[in-house]
């Protein structure tokens, strides 16, 4: 009986540490540090172009205002918004659903943002902690290793 429990200690101890951090990951409350997602268009994008997330997803009450930052020389335009160089706009988002914004330095022309609502204790928590994780991931700043 000894020799059967410690040959299966690793993996039950890796299996309970898996289900608290999924037991947390659907109770814990989201708390974000800041309410602002940082939307920066850097020097040159009107001539270079920008790629920027197929969406952007913005949580209602979490993370709620899209925070624009022009630091090229030109004005850039951002719906109906003209961006003077050197300036940020917060767009504060109150209402779900999707919105579709025409900018032209960004590929494509079109930045969507999507709003949801903050997911309640339980498995929509959870999709929404994956779903921020996948898009964390997913849109990593590229770096070169002599950066």
């Amino acid at each position: 009986m000894r020799q059967f429990l410690l040959r299966h200690l690793p993996l039950t101890m890796l299996a309970a540490a898996l289900g608290l951090s999924v037991l947390w990951s659907i109770l814990a409350p989201i708390k974000g540090g800041s309410h602002q997602l940082l939307l920066a268009f850097p020097p040159g994008v009107t001539v270079s172009g920008m790629a920027v997330p197929d969406e952007i997803r913005l949580t209602r009450g979490v993370q709620d205002v899209l925070l624009l930052r022009n630091s090229d020389r030109v004005p850039i335009v951002f719906g109906p918004l003209k961006l003077a160089p050197g300036r940020d706009v917060r767009l504060p988002f109150g209402e779900e659903g999707v919105f579709e914004y025409v900018c032209p330095p960004v590929l494509g022309k079109v930045v969507r943002v999507r709003v949801v609502a903050a997911p309640g204790p339980g498995w929509g928590r959870l999709v929404w902690r994956l779903g921020s994780l996948r898009q964390w991931v997913r849109y990593l700043p590229l770096r070169s290793p002599a950066d």
